[in-house]
């Protein structure tokens, strides 16, 4: 069912599932989405066999920043002087937009493989009190917080949401973020792409009977944009 704004936020303050549409003429996706902080194994679960993609965890540029986390692309060009291969892959010519979001994949260190659905649960929740706990310290111990509850490569994949949010960037990972930014919660959202039965991905007709099924309302991107666009000028 298609919500407004604030239907999204309110189920979203209570721990619940939203699908977020991007736009059309960029990835065209719907993303199903909820709060880290609240994350369970049956979310994992939920996300894996109800979206079916890659499930993601978004970073708010506050706590990246501090925690000096790098996005991929970037290691990547600094590693091509050594790794040949790297300098064949172009890393920004993304067919949707400019750049990737993608920075470090982590498994928390009390993990065993990393994949479970306990386990990214466990990695999840603990990447959302890291956050928090960060706030207060400075960037360099902020390192080491982070460094001894993780490891990586993992199989929680972290998205540095842009610095200027919607401003910079409309893609999932930034409006994911500023829709929890509406909320009191911390503004790390766990998104997993939603997948079509036929192979691509779920188009915004096809997840709507999805959302009036299991009261997953679905809120398009352009209204996000359009209270960022109140907010901030």
């Amino acid at each position: 069912m298609h919500a407004t704004v604030e239907e999204a936020i309110s189920k979203l303050e209570s721990g619940g599932f939203v699908m977020i549409y991007d736009s059309d003429g960029r990835e065209e996706e719907v993303d199903l989405v909820t709060p880290s902080c609240t994350i369970t194994p049956h979310k994992v679960k939920r996300l894996r066999q109800d979206a079916g993609g890659l499930i993601c965890v978004t970073i708010p540029p506050e706590t990246w920043e501090k925690l000096g986390l790098p996005y991929l692309h970037e290691l990547f060009v600094e590693s091509s002087n050594k790794y040949a291969i790297l300098r064949h892959m172009k890393a920004d010519d993304i067919p949707y937009d400019e750049k990737s979001t993608f920075s470090l994949s982590v498994n928390h260190r009390d993990t065993f493989t990393g994949i479970t659905d306990l386990d990214r649960s466990l990695t999840i929740k603990r990447l959302t009190c890291v956050g928090e706990e960060v706030k207060d310290i400075d960037k360099g111990k902020a390192a080491s917080v982070f460094g001894k509850e993780f490891r990586t490569p993992g199989h929680v994949f972290l998205l540095n949401a842009s610095k200027g949010l919607l401003k910079e960037r409309m893609g999932h990972t930034e409006l994911a973020t500023f829709a929890l930014m509406l909320t009191s919660l911390y503004p790390s959202m766990t998104i997993c792409e939603m997948l079509s039965d036929g192979g691509g991905s779920m188009t915004e007709e096809e997840a709507l009977p999805y959302g009036e099924k299991n009261d997953i309302p679905l809120i398009e991107g352009k209204d996000l944009v359009k209270i960022w666009e109140e907010k901030n000028g």
